[in-house]
């Protein structure tokens, strides 16, 4: 008797479950990786980008094709978008109209398998910002690390010249001054990765590099995780933390 009560809870519990499930509401999730250039915004959904009005309303789709899509950024007229995709294989860097369009390649990289890493020490060729003076997109990538676990910087152009590296030895989030003459970075990219109140070797700070100068001198100097900074028009530097 006490077997069968057992079943019927079990069975009910499992349709109420169902229920549940098929009750849900229909909601868009995880949207990712958002870029604003004061009237709209450009996400990631699903592998693809989308656009919508800063204001909200319904969002339409930018992208679409074989692979992953991903890191929109913005150009600083707010006329391009630069991102990450897979369209031909390789994870490489393309910029397309912001309004939408035929992507451009900008980047053709033999990975020699940097692709294959666990994206836990993220993605390869990932689009990172647009430096403000000149139409250089900057990305990171593993194109020339000798471990892969490691990235560094680099800047390409809307004419899909040679990716140039930026003088700083590795590098993950990253932001410019407003005349380019500086540059705020993290040195570690742990984005992917799921350690949560880190308070390792590998912790980020925020430091920023003086192309003027040559030097780089770390900004928060702090155990926890500083990431993602961004630097302002009023030239104040903002960023995350886990404090």
């Amino acid at each position: 008797m006490r077997s069968r009560i057992l079943l019927l809870v079990s069975a009910c519990s499992f349709s109420l479950s169902i229920l549940s499930a098929q009750d849900l509401p229909k909601t868009t999730r995880l949207l990712r990786f958002p870029t604003s250039n004061d009237k709209e915004i450009v996400f990631c959904y699903a592998g693809e980008l989308y656009t919508v009005g800063k204001d909200g309303g319904i969002a339409r789709r930018l992208t679409s094709g074989p692979g992953y899509t991903s890191f929109p950024r913005f150009s600083p007229d707010g006329k391009q978008v630069a991102f990450t995709s897979e369209y031909d294989g390789n994870r490489e860097v393309y910029v397309m109209p912001a309004e939408g369009g035929t992507p451009k390649r900008l980047t053709i990289s033999a990975t020699l398998g940097r692709d294959d890493v666990s994206d836990r020490m993220g993605p390869n060729n990932i689009v990172m910002a647009w430096q403000n003076t000149k139409p250089l997109v900057v990305f990171r990538s593993r194109m020339k690390s000798f471990n892969d676990f490691i990235g560094s910087l680099f800047t390409v152009g809307l004419d899909a010249e040679l990716p140039q590296q930026v003088p700083v030895p590795r590098g993950g989030f990253t932001s410019f001054s407003p005349d380019d003459s500086k540059m705020a970075f993290n040195r570690v990219f742990r984005e992917f990765r799921t350690w949560k109140h880190y308070r390792g070797g590998m912790a980020d700070d925020i430091w920023i590099h003086d192309f003027k100068t040559g030097s780089t001198d770390n900004l928060t100097n702090n155990p926890a995780q500083d990431i993602c900074p961004m630097w302002g028009p009023d030239n104040k530097i903002y960023f995350i933390s886990d404090r």
